[in-house]
């Protein structure tokens, strides 16, 4: 259930290691002098940017959809739990009743083996299908906390007009005044606030 999240942390540090060494691996001579240049005086651009992962961790919704998350994953994880137990228990059952020589026919313990293998094979299918389920809830809370996030930078961008808002998780060096971090989650969470209280 968690291969996805191992992938993405995987990823995520590579990510960063390629970066630490491009940063203080590269040597200054081969930087174009218009890459060094602020921002901010290249072509007046008017630039934010968000660390939009700090965000996500401190955004009173993505708690929300976490502890629901986790609701049902710990819901899944027993009804998974309670069907393997009982299936162990009947096969154990099945093993030393053969052992033992219990049933009558060579038939009846035929079918009661494949009784068996049909509910390991449902049992196997519950647990893929509740690994899918859960995947496809993780990746709807994940689209909806971007969406919310867009949502939000779209409407402040109205009154700011900013050209570019960035996601400041891949910026390594910028002007702190650019960053609108706290801003944004803050009025974020307000709006959440509100929404719930209205519902």
């Amino acid at each position: 259930m968690n291969r996805t999240s191992l992938g993405i942390s995987i990823l995520s540090l590579l990510a960063v290691a390629v970066l630490y060494i491009l940063y203080f691996t590269g040597n200054e001579k081969e930087v174009p002098e218009e890459v060094k240049k602020p921002v901010k005086e290249n072509n007046g651009l008017n630039i934010a940017f968000v660390k939009a992962d700090s965000v996500i961790l401190n955004y009173d919704l993505a708690q929300d959809l976490h502890d629901e998350f986790t609701r049902k994953q710990e819901a899944y994880t027993n009804e998974y739990a309670t069907k393997r137990s009982s299936f162990e228990k009947d096969a154990a059952a099945f093993q030393e009743k053969l052992n033992r020589g219990g049933f009558l026919t060579e038939q009846r313990a035929i079918q009661e083996r494949d009784r068996l293998v049909t509910r390991e094979q449902e049992i196997m299918q519950l647990d893929q299908d509740l690994s899918t389920r859960l995947a496809e809830i993780q990746n709807a809370n994940n689209n909806r906390l971007l969406d919310s996030l867009i949502s939000y930078l779209n409407t402040l961008n109205k009154s700011r007009q900013y050209d570019y808002v960035l996601n400041g998780g891949q910026i390594l060096i910028g002007d702190e005044a650019s960053n609108i971090t706290a801003e944004v989650l803050q009025a974020m969470n307000e709006r959440y606030h509100k929404e719930i209280e209205g519902n």
